[in-house]
């Protein structure tokens, strides 16, 4: 019988290469928000797999930042670099035929002495598929990667390639959570990202990074969770945007967060949402503190 193996696997990379896609992808259900714009994952989340003989345990971590290092930036970084030193394997994540300047600073941080695994997101959007081959080439003179994988997070494709080269690399041990676990974060946590990451997908491109949620009360009635939470925006005019003209644009990031909390809780939610003005939160240690930002 082979030996049993589990360990914590760091997925990094540059802002918007699809790290939170690839793990929910692996462990088959979402737990990471998503969206196309930057700064989208801010807390590192633990995602875990379990399989027969071995359970990996992902560790999203935010897109490394190169510009506006408020506390919170310095905070998200730091909590790349940790993850990095504190895990038995590492997936850079990057986009097919793209290693630019924010990906070679990522890519620095690795420890020849923690094993690593390249995986090159995206390649359903290649067009020359001729021009891939070559770039793995160029990509395994650039690190002593243990693997290259070809990939597609959002087509999940190649996920079991993906596995099947990880799993050696884990140590022999024991389970770290139960068969059934699939996150260590709570439903107050989730729910307040999918919040965030509606406030993400509805807003303008500047907005999202001037926001946060906390989840002022999750009450639970039988099949029926309460939750109300409130946004945190630093500008007046930004808690204007996010209401809404007649507070539609409020309605539609509570309707679309409360089906997203309905399938993850397997029940009927009532969702309350309301805005709140706290300017310089970002740059507030108490305040991130207070946001959950340790």
């Amino acid at each position: 019988m082979a030996e049993y193996r589990a360990g914590y696997i760091a997925i990094v990379g540059r802002p918007n290469v699809g790290k939170s896609t690839l793990m929910n992808q692996l462990i088959g259900q979402k737990i990471s928000i998503t969206s196309r714009k930057a700064q989208t994952t801010r807390h590192r989340i633990i995602g875990i797999h379990t399989e027969a003989d071995a359970q990996f345990v992902f560790v999203d971590t935010p897109g490394f930042q190169l510009k506006h290092l408020n506390a919170l930036n310095r905070n998200m970084n730091r909590s790349v670099s940790d993850a990095l030193n504190q895990v038995d394997l590492v997936f850079l994540v990057i986009e097919a035929l793209r290693f630019g300047a924010d990906d070679v600073k990522v890519q620095q941080m690795l420890s020849p002495k923690t094993p690593a695994i390249l995986i090159i997101n995206k390649v359903d959007q290649i067009k020359e598929k001729a021009a891939l081959l070559p770039f793995i080439e160029k990509m395994a003179a650039e690190f002593p990667f243990k693997a290259i994988v070809p990939a597609s997070a959002k087509q999940g494709t190649q996920l079991k390639d993906i596995l099947a080269a990880a799993k050696p690399l884990l140590p022999a041990g024991m389970p770290l959570f139960a068969d059934d676990d699939v996150t260590d974060r709570n439903v107050r946590f989730l729910a307040a990202e999918f919040i965030r990451e509606k406030i993400f997908r509805l807003s303008g491109e500047e907005l999202p990074y001037s926001t946060s949620v906390i989840i002022e009360k999750f009450e639970e009635e039988g099949n029926l969770s309460r939750i109300h939470a409130a946004i945190i925006v630093d500008k007046p005019g930004h808690k204007a945007i996010i209401i809404g003209k007649g507070g539609e644009k409020l309605k539609q990031i509570g309707t679309e967060a409360r089906q997203d909390m309905e399938k993850l809780l397997g029940g009927k939610v009532y969702l309350e949402l309301w805005v709140k003005v706290k300017s310089g939160w970002a740059d507030d240690k108490a305040m991130l503190r207070e946001l959950g930002y340790e």
